[in-house]
């Protein structure tokens, strides 16, 4: 113990430790010098401002307004956006509030509209499987019209409204005709689900078509008198007077008493 507090005072004492001592001293004090003087100074040459907010103005106005407090707009990015107009600034960098020195570049991203979809070809598929297609990239299937056709089988796409190709903003509506088949009587089958039987009895015979069967099933879930499935399905194609077998809704024993 004696001989190692003994080296430690020799290390206090020598000439290496004193030097050591001194350049730590003054590299602490360079930091200080620097973090109270040197930065502020630096950072406050030329004057500081607060960067304003131009998203949601026109190009044009934001450049001038940060030309106005010397600040120097540059184009970063174009992108779609569907809440700005073409031409608008939808971000910027550095952001609102932030304080920067006079001259800083704000980077300004430009709305390039809203993002337009290729409508894509439907002839020759089903209504089933158009509606679907439109579905999955953002798009509307529109009216259905029904034409006597020999070279399309029916229920099958003949045309479209909005040609293949296409560029259309998302949620436009894509009409369609669909082919009728070689007889001018084939009509499609209407949705009968969720109304009343008597309401189906009415539709159907301004349609042409005739009640088949009338099946009741127990369920809960909708009102007893309610249709809950149809045969054939609602856009099926069929001939004038075909019959179509209804489903309908009846309360349980239980409930009924």
């Amino acid at each position: 113990m004696k001989s190692l507090k003994g080296f430690f005072i020799r290390l206090l004492k020598s000439k290496i430790f004193r030097v050591m001592y001194w350049i730590t001293g003054m590299f602490f004090f360079f930091l200080f010098i620097m973090d109270s003087f040197v930065m502020p100074w630096y950072v406050n040459k030329g004057g500081t401002l607060t960067v304003p907010n131009v998203v949601g103005l026109k190009e044009e106005t934001a450049r001038k307004l940060l030309d106005s407090l010397h600040l120097e707009p540059k184009i970063g990015d174009i992108r779609p956006d569907n809440t700005y107009p073409v031409g608008y600034v939808v971000a910027q960098n550095p952001q609102p509030q932030q304080v920067v020195k006079t001259g800083r570049r704000v980077y300004l991203t430009i709305s390039g509209g809203e993002q337009l979809v290729i409508v894509p070809s439907l002839k020759g598929r089903t209504i089933r499987d158009s509606k679907f297609t439109l579905d999955r990239i953002g798009l509307n299937q529109g009216g259905i019209q029904y034409q006597t056709s020999l070279e399309f089988p029916e229920g099958t796409i003949m045309a479209q409204d909005i040609p293949p190709g296409s560029k259309v903003k998302r949620g436009a509506y894509i009409g369609i005709t669909v082919s009728a088949g070689e007889s001018i009587d084939s009509i499609y089958i209407p949705s009968l689900i969720g109304k009343t039987l008597s309401e189906a009895q009415k539709i159907l015979r301004a349609k042409g078509l005739r009640v088949g069967n009338i099946v009741y099933q127990i369920n809960e879930e909708m009102l007893p008198n309610t249709i809950i499935d149809q045969l054939p399905r609602e856009n099926e194609i069929v001939t004038t007077k075909k019959e179509v077998d209804l489903f309908v809704a009846q309360a349980s024993e239980k409930k009924n008493k």
